[in-house]
């Protein structure tokens, strides 16, 4: 069965930093797009970063420049290095691949 177990979420000053990553069982990671999701407070869901196998990536244009997506696939992981975080990155951060999401990690930018 397909799991993907999201971990690196927390409380943020704005400024800060956090990485998350993906661990991803279940399919052939190298095979397949990579996606970063978050659904903040009262909004709609938003693809924030998409890393391709061969490692192009595509960014959400309000994170592109603070966020950067890296995957390593002898570890099925896939990563989001997220800098700069702003209050309105405030939201739950899922990795989904192949129509599988996580359950999410939760990232609160607050003074």
């Amino acid at each position: 069965q397909v799991q993907l177990v999201e971990s690196g979420g927390g409380l943020v000053e704005p400024g800060g930093s956090l990485r998350l990553s993906c661990e991803i069982s279940g399919l052939t990671f190298e095979d397949y797009v990579m996606n970063w999701v978050r659904q903040g407070p009262g909004r709609a869901r938003e693809i924030v970063a998409q890393i391709s196998p061969s490692r192009d990536t595509h960014y959400l244009a309000s994170v592109r420049g603070r966020f950067a997506v890296s995957r390593d696939d002898s570890k099925s992981t896939v990563y989001l290095q997220m800098n700069d975080l702003r209050p309105e990155d405030t939201a739950v951060y899922y990795c989904s691949a192949a129509g599988y999401s996580g359950q999410g990690t939760q990232v609160t930018v607050s003074s």
